[in-house]
């Protein structure tokens, strides 16, 4: 018997990077080739809770992608936005499409066939999928094609390498110039030490003035410094890197980085919430990540492997 074709997909968010790689790996760990949409709530939609899910359509603001049939098989989506686009598509398309939510929608599990949230949220139910991490695109065959494409950069530099990946700040989480400066100078005393060279790829949430810090404190050391121009060398740095160091602002960097078997340390930044502090907490317990201080050792661990769990539950939902 030949195996069923992979199934037609949706990809729903508003358009936030971080937010479509979670729901592109999952799509792409069942083989499809989703069809990606942007939403967004217009007023006075986009001041309520999810519970107000009236309007239909008229919710939608008018650069939203439309949501019309020929309706898909499955449909992923997260973020605030989108809830009232998965509720209104299970709704229309009379039980053809299953709805997959990733994060906590912080409406009740019952409005999906599939919620796939990460433990730190504290969510629980029937439909419920709780991963340690975040989802992601990262496979082995991703990072063997992203060093293959990126180790000509680097013949000028010796290895080990130290991947670094550095965020920048957010709603909980501050990025300024001493602690820039401070992450700075560690990783330069790690690359001495080790006799190793940096390669380094800032955010978008990085800001210049943190680079310019960055660029200045690592002049007597062997790097590369990704500038922002051109495709982001990300995936070719976690394929070549032999140790990690990633800021502790994204769950999404942090499980990339440990989804690769690499030995990954988080730096610290000021700020942050109690379920990022769960989050660390719970894989630097598990001996997944180490706290970056002033060395880097090589240790192994199960890499993580959300991904490749929750697609084979949403095979299941699709039976």
């Amino acid at each position: 018997m030949d195996p069923a074709p992979p199934p037609s997909c949706w990809v729903v968010t508003d358009g936030k990077a971080g937010m479509i790689s979670q729901c592109v790996g999952l799509a792409e760990a069942l083989e499809s080739v989703p069809d990606i949409k942007t939403v967004r709530l217009r007023t006075p939609w986009r001041d309520f809770t999810p519970y107000f899910r009236l309007g239909g359509r008229l919710q939608f603001a008018a650069d939203s992608d439309p949501l019309n049939p020929p309706w898909p098989d499955l449909l992923i989506a997260t973020g605030r936005h989108s809830v009232a686009a998965s509720i209104l598509v299970r709704r229309l398309a009379g039980g053809k499409t299953r709805t997959v939510q990733i994060q906590n929608p912080v409406i009740g599990p019952k409005h999906f066939d599939l919620v796939v949230t990460p433990r730190h949220d504290n969510l629980q139910g029937e439909n419920v999928v709780v991963t340690r991490g975040a989802l992601h695109r990262v496979t082995p065959a991703m990072l063997k094609e992203g060093a293959d494409q990126f180790a000509w950069r680097l013949q000028h530099l010796k290895r080990p390498y130290i991947g670094v990946l550095i965020g920048g700040s957010n709603n909980v989480y501050r990025l300024e110039a001493d602690t820039m400066q401070s992450i700075a100078a560690r990783l330069a005393a790690c690359a001495r030490t080790l006799n190793a060279s940096l390669i380094i790829t800032p955010s978008r949430r990085t800001g210049e003035a943190n680079r310019e810090i960055l660029k200045n404190a690592l002049i007597d050391v062997p790097h590369y410094l990704w500038n922002g121009e051109g495709e982001n060398p990300y995936f070719g740095l976690l394929g070549l890197a032999d140790f990690i160091v990633v800021t502790a602002d994204s769950v999404n960097m942090v499980s990339e980085a440990a989804s690769s078997g690499k030995p990954v340390y988080v730096a610290a930044l000021p700020g942050g919430s109690a379920k990022f502090w769960n989050f660390h907490q719970r894989l630097m317990e598990e001996g997944v990540t180490r706290a970056f201080e002033d060395k880097l050792e090589p240790y192994t661990y199960p890499p993580l492997d959300d991904v490749a769990m929750v697609a084979d539950k949403v095979r299941t939902l699709l039976r």
